[in-house]
């Protein structure tokens, strides 16, 4: 008989031996490790387990064999510490554009032709500039929906076509992007492609997604570490270290905030470790 799991949703489903597989094998362990802590959770499973138990076991197994396979299974956990309110995700896919040959700048007034409005995000390739909204859900249950575009594309129209002092004195929007940590729901996909607005989510667009993008670029949080307790991972943010391969070559970070000398060394460690997988 197939076991049947509770989602976070509350949905209950068939528990699905590959699924789980394949989000271990995409931490970076090797098969047989990721064979020995499938039969461990096998072993473990019941009729009605929550989805957040088992990612809990498979997340203290991984660790037990590497910390860096651990912090990249817990990805998006680990996203979702970037809150309470989503100040520090902005930030964060600041870096991930900047990463890719963006300027960007964050947390602008820019005069409409109606109102004022807040921008996360301004980015800037080859002249053309963009403004960034990103929806920031601490629950992983919780998606976009259809009035997220809606509201967004009509602060896009108001910004668009005057000029604003971002990166020079007569920047013009002509583009916007909706970045959230979860994913969209089918209607505002739909609404956003027939408004022409760009769509960035854990796992869409399927080839490009938020997901793939940071390992791709091994854009890991700094909140993705397991060697760090979340007090300490809060002091780093506020020092501005977002991103995992910030600390480094910055020892000295690590010192401020209160960790010894062979706390230091570990958690170099987990971070060198991370940010050289591909």
């Amino acid at each position: 008989m197939t076991m049947k799991i509770v989602k976070h949703s509350g949905s209950i489903v068939d528990f699905n031996r590959d699924k789980l597989k394949s989000s271990l094998l995409k931490s970076g362990a090797d098969k047989k490790v990721v064979e020995d802590v499938l039969q461990v959770i096998e072993k473990q499973v019941y009729d009605g387990i929550s989805t957040k138990k088992i990612y809990k076991l498979a997340f203290n197994l991984l660790k037990k064999s590497s910390h860096s396979h651990a912090a990249r299974y817990n990805l998006r956990a680990a996203l979702q510490l970037l809150g309470p309110a989503g100040f520090f995700f902005e930030k964060y896919i600041a870096r991930l554009f900047i990463s890719e040959g963006y300027l960007a700048q964050t947390n602008l007034f820019l005069s409409g032709k109606c109102v004022g409005h807040e921008v996360d995000i301004a980015i800037m390739k080859n002249n053309y500039i963009e403004m960034v909204e990103c929806k920031f859900h601490a629950k992983s249950e919780t998606n976009s929906d259809v009035k997220v575009p809606m509201y967004i594309l009509s602060r896009f129209n108001d910004l668009k076509d005057r000029n604003h002092l971002i990166f020079t004195e007569k920047d013009k929007i002509s583009g916007c992007w909706i970045v959230t940590n979860n994913r969209f729901t089918a209607d505002a996909m739909t609404f956003a492609h027939c408004s022409g607005l760009q769509l960035l989510s854990w796992d869409y667009p399927k080839e490009f997604s938020l997901q793939k993008r940071i390992d791709e670029g091994q854009l890991y949080p700094i909140t993705c570490l397991t060697t760090l307790t979340l007090a300490e991972k809060d002091k780093l943010l506020v020092q501005d270290v977002i991103l995992a391969s910030e600390i480094i070559n910055n020892t000295e970070v690590l010192e401020q905030i209160g960790l010894s000398a062979n706390r230091v060394k570990n958690v170099i460690k987990e971070a060198s470790e991370l940010c050289k997988y591909l």
